[in-house]
């Protein structure tokens, strides 16, 4: 039985935290920042957390992690 790869393009869009948290990019940010409020382009720069469930599936179908 061959092993699972890891999907290439989870591996570029997601990070596994200490904590097995999963972080990613926040969207809306590739173009069309002129008509973003400050706040949003300001709050996104940083990435965000997923909810645990999502997350959970990120993990489990993605990134092969068990």
């Amino acid at each position: 039985m061959p092993k699972l790869k890891t999907h290439s393009g989870a591996k570029k869009r997601f990070r596994v935290t200490g904590s097995g948290k999963v972080k990613c990019g926040a969207a809306g940010k590739r173009h069309g920042m002129r008509k973003r409020s400050q706040k949003m382009k300001r709050e996104a720069r940083q990435g965000l957390i997923l909810f645990k469930a999502d997350g959970e599936n990120v993990i489990r179908h993605f990134l092969r992690m068990h």
